[in-house]
């Protein structure tokens, strides 16, 4: 790592001389400015201040093939970077830090990177200045502040773009070259190689595609919509034409209906002025009636103020004699009650003989069952004592019970002890379970991202019997990091290819494995065999506590736990034991932390370092990146102690097994013992029979007694009962001879007040009759009187009846016809409707009936139907005319497309067909086989065009498509520089760079691609390029037109004006020599 206080590089005008931070060159560029060999927008200069690795340092290319050589380190890629940035790249183009303030040296507050660019009308030079603090960059162009966009503008106009991996290949972008699709490789080849208006066709074929596909749908749905309306419209068309033949038919009735009050109430006005007349010639005849009527009248008046007094003395009577009567039953009741009085008398005196009589039974049978048991008492006689067998019996029970009581305790304990068994297996479970959902969580994360290799797992898990040793599933899933925080730590350091890789002991069930998965199922998965020695417990270069004063806590190793063949695959791989973790503290010594020994990786609380020492000046150069958050372990799951849960769930659950059966044997046990318990308690009980039997007779025999003598000494003395009953019964007698006396006396009072009424009730007949009389003369006289009055009533009646008729009908009439209150003549507009229709109501309601039978016929119809008729037909209309412009526009399209593709296609296939040719000729040189075609499964599907390249390199297989896993690295990286250098000669674009794709070829293969570049790079008609390889192999072929910069880096580096070239190579022939 170059220091800030060494010298700055001085240009050389004539020879661009390597310093101590800098780059040489093997040729020269003139003095004026004017470069010859250099196609338009050739890089001439590359001027980097305070850029990465760099204080300051000028880079001359050539304009041919630029081999850019140096160690790891040196800051080859540096200007790789510098190309990019400086010519308006994005950073993530690179594949390094995400921040443009990155790539200013450390310690520097800014940078810049100054490139000049060749262009016939005069150079053109832009400067990018980098600040650090806010992240932001500052532009020239020519001298002059600019902005961004106006140097991506002049960039692009020189058809330059980086962002292409056709022409911009940098270090950590060569692996996705490979991954890119036949989609992107086409774009990119078109971008690159093709025409300017190649790639602009294209683009716009495929938006005439999809408008072409947008205007075909557009144009089927209106076609079937407009069918469909049409023949729904068809299906409507007679329904609405008898809509039309109804609606006549109703207007028809309506206008009946509107003129019918009016017919009724005319008919009812006239019938009015009728009855009025008769009403009055009613009257007068009646009046003359009831003056010929008034002397009867007045004799039957007189007769009824008579009978009046006589009516109302004879109601009183009869209330008079309603309350004598109800007296005479009230004395009636009390006789009844002391009837049945006597009878329950004589009923209680009737039970006491019944008692005395049962008593005299009870003791009979009493004195016979005393006389029994003491028969039974003399036959006992004596018996032999049972008490000792009873005390037996007893002493056997208490031992039972107290076994039974020890076992019930013992049952207790193993229930409690079951019980917490099972609550600890409880709490295991669902332990397991959370971990298990965890690993779900992980298991849905690795889906989402390698669905292969979620696929492989699953067949993994059903088919791990079929390897010998130990297969563990990927990184990811088996790695469980003990605090959350640290997992970003271990997944920036362990690549995801390795997190999803699966881990083998053994290579050959690894091989197995990837036969079926990889090679069968066609699965795109990792896998990794760990060392046959175990590195897991392998000890750090240096303890942890002599790096704690710097901050750090740990090693990687101990932040996560691992199997241990993936442990030792790790630290093998990864040196995860040897890379230790920081904090903030670590980030604020950095500088004292770098020259530390035997550290190469660390890592600070947010950011990656990683150290490299050079082999020539032992110098250490750094690099740093930001810490990327974790996305895949944060959910850690320990595997160790998953299977410890499992282990303490099986140890559980096998002694609740034990203690069931323990408990089973128990209860077989006590089974018995209950079966003994009842068999010495039967014979107890028989034996306490045997004892207690005498003594029982005794008890009976004297409690028969004590009842014996109550019973004698309760009996009934029935004599005196009898005497109680008699004077009982001759009381009530005295009161019934008190009530019937009284009852007597009510019963004259109602006969004398029914006499009374009887004499009344004569004297009013007579004066009935006589008034009956008058009435009869009368009435035969008014006969006459009663009809005339009860004709005028009615027709007064009738009168009020047809005068509210004839309002009401009026109303109803200017309603109907939606008139005023005060009119009463009909407008004339109605009037002349009216004139057409009948005049009478029978006319009018056989109109009716007719015009509704028929208005009835036309059924299941609505307004609806012929407004949705209506709005279809105007719909139909609008989509025919729509459907004629998306046609026209369709025809436009195809025609617009054909000739897109006439265009576009033809000149494609020819620059495929070159490439193909080069990239062909390119693989025969190399004994191999390879070719380049288009390829489209779809003629009409222009988005899905592609390049497909193909290749093999052994004489045994078949041609396979270029992957980014079916060949090995070092075959891609040959694919890829062929396949570029088939675009070399082709080039549009001014330069290109490729950035040590060499590594991963073999010394053959890197031999003869390296022949290739040269002889396709130094032609006069290919543009500038850049190849960029930190090592070389001996005795390769040159070009004089190629340009070798030698990148130096270190302390003892001489500066530019004290470098002599021709001595350099004196010295080097001289060594050759000896």
């Amino acid at each position: 790592m170059a220091s800030a206080g060494k010298k700055k590089r001085i240009s050389n005008v004539t020879n661009t001389q390597p310093s101590n931070n800098g780059a040489g060159s093997s040729s020269g560029t003139v003095g004026d400015g004017q470069v010859s060999g250099f196609v338009e927008g050739s890089i001439i200069r590359i001027t980097m201040q305070n850029f990465l690795t760099y204080d300051h340092s000028i880079v001359y290319p050539g304009p041919n093939l630029n081999m850019i050589v140096g160690a790891n380190g040196t800051g080859k890629s540096s200007i790789v970077c510098a190309i990019c940035l400086g010519l308006a790249g994005k950073t993530a183009i690179l594949g390094r830090g995400d921040k443009v303030g990155l790539y200013v040296k450390r310690g520097c507050n800014k940078g810049s990177v100054e490139i000049e660019l060749h262009k016939a009308q005069g150079n053109l030079v832009i400067n990018r200045e980098i600040h650090v603090e806010n992240n932001q960059s500052t532009w020239m162009l020519n001298g002059k502040h600019t902005s961004q966009k106006t140097v991506e503008e002049e960039v692009k106009a020189l058809q330059i773009q980086v962002s292409n991996l056709c022409q911009f290949l940098p270090q950590e972008k060569v692996g996705e070259f490979a991954k890119m699709t036949k989609v992107e490789l086409l774009e990119a080849t078109e971008k690159s190689v093709g025409p300017p208006e190649m790639y602009e066709f294209h683009c716009e074929l495929k938006t005439f595609r999809t408008k072409e596909r947008e205007l075909e749908n557009v144009c089927k749905e209106k076609a079937s919509a407009l069918e469909k309306f049409k023949q729904r419209n068809e299906r409507n068309k007679h329904d609405v034409e008898r809509y039309y033949e109804k609606k006549r038919h109703l207007d028809n009735i309506k206008m009946l209906e509107k003129k019918k009050p009016w017919v009724e109430y005319e008919t009812a006005r006239k019938e009015l002025e009728g009855v009025k007349k008769s009403r009055e010639d009613a009257k007068k005849q009646l009046k003359t009636v009831r003056e010929s009527q008034a002397p009867m009248l007045k004799k039957i008046q007189h007769i009824d103020s008579q009978l009046r007094p006589i009516e109302n003395q004879m109601k009183d009577k009869t209330v008079s004699i309603r309350e004598a009567s109800q007296k005479c039953k009230q004395k009636q009741d009390q006789l009844d009650r002391k009837h049945r009085e006597i009878e329950d008398i004589k009923q209680a005196f009737s039970l006491k003989q019944t008692e005395a009589a049962d008593r005299q039974k009870r003791i009979s049978n009493t004195r016979r069952m005393i006389d029994d048991l003491r028969a039974e008492l003399a036959n006992v006689g004596d018996q032999s004592d049972v008490t000792p067998q009873i005390n037996a019996v007893n002493a056997e029970l208490r031992r039972i019970q107290e076994e039974k009581a020890k076992m019930e305790g013992e049952k207790a304990d193993m229930r409690r002890e079951k019980d917490n068994l099972n609550g600890e297996c409880r709490l295991l479970k669902n332990r397991l379970r959370s971990l298990d959902d965890m690993m779900k969580i992980k298991e849905e994360k690795l889906r989402g991202r390698s669905k292969d290799t979620y696929a492989a797992v699953q067949w993994l898990r059903q088919n791990k019997h079929i390897f010998s040793g130990n297969v563990y599933e990927p990184m990811m899933l088996v790695i469980s990091v003990r605090n959350p925080n640290h997992a970003k730590y271990v997944e920036n350091h362990i690549p995801f290819n390795d997190l999803r890789a699966f881990v083998f002991q053994k290579r050959e069930d690894m091989e197995k494995f990837m036969m079926e998965v990889r090679d069968s199922q066609n699965l795109r998965v990792n896998s990794v065999f760990a060392p046959e020695e175990s590195c897991a417990t392998r000890a750090p270069s240096r303890p942890i506590e002599s790096l704690k004063r710097f901050g750090f806590f740990a090693y990687l190793r101990e932040l996560f736990d691992a199997p241990e063949e993936v442990m030792s695959y790790l630290c093998n791989q990864y040196k995860v034991h040897d890379v230790p973790v920081g904090t903030d503290q670590t980030k604020a010594m950095i500088k004292t932390v770098i020259e530390e020994p035997y550290l190469k990786v660390l890592y600070t609380a947010e950011e990656k370092y990683s150290l490299k020492k050079s082999f020539y000046s032992g110098k250490t150069s750094t690099s740093n990146s930001a810490v990327r958050p974790s996305q895949y372990l944060t959910m850690a799951v320990d595997a160790e102690e998953k299977r410890q849960l499992e282990e303490q769930i099986r140890t559980a659950e096998k002694s609740m097994q034990a203690i069931d059966v323990q408990m089973s044997a128990m209860q077989e046990r006590a089974a018995k013992l209950d079966h003994c318990d009842n068999e010495l308690r039967a014979q107890k009980k028989g034996l306490s029979e045997m004892k207690g039997k005498k003594r029982q007779l005794e008890q009976k025999i004297s409690t028969k007694q004590d009842s014996l003598r109550q019973m004698e000494q309760g009996g009934i003395d029935l004599q005196k009962a009898e005497e109680e009953t008699k004077a009982q019964i001759s009381a009530v007698n005295s009161q019934k001879v008190a009530i019937v006396a009284e009852f007597m006396a009510h019963m004259k009072l109602r006969v004398k007040l029914s006499m009374e009424k009887v004499y009344m009730a004569l004297e009013t007949v007579g004066m009935t009759a006589e008034k009956t009389k008058l009435e009869t003369d009368c009435r035969e006289g008014s006969a006459e009187l009663r009809v005339l009055e009860q004709a005028c009533a009615m027709l007064e009646q009738r009168k009020a009846r047809l005068l509210e008729m004839c309002k009401g009908l009026m109303r109803r009439a200017r309603e109907i016809c939606n008139m005023d209150p005060g009119e009463s003549a009909v407008p004339p507009d109605l009037h002349t409707a009216f004139s057409q229709l009948p005049d009478t109501m029978d006319e009018i309601d056989a109109m009716l009936n007719e015009e509704r039978s028929r208005a009835d016929c036309f059924t299941g119809l609505s307004e609806n139907v012929v407004d949705e008729y209506n709005r279809r037909e105007q719909e139909i209309k609008n989509l025919e005319k729509e459907l004629d412009e998306k046609s026209n526009a369709l025809k436009t399209y195809r025609q617009n497309i054909s000739e897109a593709k006439e265009r576009w296609l033809n000149p494609l296939k020819q620059l495929v067909e070159q490439i193909n040719d080069k990239f062909s000729d390119f693989f025969r040189s190399m004994q191999c086989a390879g070719e380049v075609d288009l390829h489209s499964e779809n003629e009409e599907e222009y988005d899905k065009y592609g390049i497909r390249i193909r290749v093999k390199f052994r004489s045994s297989t078949q041609l396979h498509e270029l992957t980014a896993h079916h060949q090995s690295g070092g075959e891609r990286s040959v694919s890829t520089m062929l396949y570029l250098m088939a675009l070399q000669e082709l080039n549009r674009c001014p330069f290109r760079v490729v950035d040590e794709i060499n590594q991963g070829m073999d010394p053959v293969n890197e031999r003869r691609v390296f022949d290739i570049v040269v002889r396709t790079a130094c032609k006069e008609t290919t543009s500038q390029y850049f190849f960029i390889t930190p090592k070389l192999l001996q005795n390769l072929q040159y070009a004089d037109e190629m340009t070798v910069l030698c990148v130096h880096n270190g302390p003892h580096m001489l500066p530019p004006n004290k470098w002599d070239e021709k001595a350099f190579t004196r010295r080097c022939v001289r060594r050759k020599g000896k």
